[in-house]
């Protein structure tokens, strides 16, 4: 289907709320699967406490802002030119789901925590650790490219504010699970430790998201 890029004055705008259910628990999954950026914030959250994991968790979101933003807008002008480009991007953005899909099943499925780094910074330079590990990772914007446009769901609200409504539904989303796992770090921990079968259940749980989102791409 292919969106109108310009709001129309006086029409009810429609919004397709199952998509939207599937972005956020697609969000959900992938928050929960091990990753490094969850680990990380696990990591410091048990060598630091709570309070210095939710700064981290804060830098983090604060650069999917970015992230959002180049995804908005590079992808919202090609439509505008191009049609077809959009669907080279949507086709991209599937097989970069099957690369990961492949890298994941071939992984372990084990959870390690290693030492985590800088673990004397304060609250502000955790938060700018969390900021720069995000903005820096080129793989993040890959990933928002390849995820967020499977998922626009109106065809009244332009295209960049639908992104940007999707970037904070991530973020949102995203924060409740990262916090989640800051505030019980000892917990999550200790959970991890007595249950090593964890790591092998979330990575076929990333492994069906994944796949999932891929297959949704293609068909819509």
């Amino acid at each position: 289907m292919i969106f109108n890029h310009q709001n129309i004055p006086g029409k009810f705008q429609l919004l397709d709320y199952e998509i939207l259910i599937g972005f956020i628990t697609a969000t959900l999954a992938l928050s929960i699967s091990p990753g490094p950026d969850n680990i990380f914030v696990l990591a410091i959250s048990l060598a630091n406490g709570s309070k210095k994991g939710l700064a981290v968790v804060a830098g983090l979101m604060t650069g999917c802002l970015i992230h959002t933003t180049l995804v908005a807008f590079g992808v919202s002008a090609l439509v505008r030119e191009n049609e077809s480009l959009f669907l080279i991007i949507k086709l991209l953005g599937v097989a970069y789901l099957l690369y990961l899909t492949f890298l994941v099943f071939r992984s372990e499925g084990k959870i390690e925590l290693s030492n985590a780094n800088g673990t004397q910074k304060g609250l502000f330079g955790l938060f700018k650790k969390g900021f720069w590990m995000n903005v820096l990772n080129p793989k993040v914007t890959i990933f928002f490219l390849a995820f967020f446009p499977g998922f626009l769901f109106s065809e009244t609200i332009s295209t960049v504010v639908q992104f940007y409504i999707l970037g904070l539904l991530f973020i949102f989303f995203s924060s409740l699970v990262f916090g989640a796992i800051a505030l019980g770090a000892g917990t999550i921990s200790s959970y991890i430790a007595k249950t090593p079968g964890v790591g092998v259940f979330l990575k076929w749980l990333q492994i069906v998201v994944f796949l999932g989102i891929a297959a949704y791409l293609l068909l819509s």
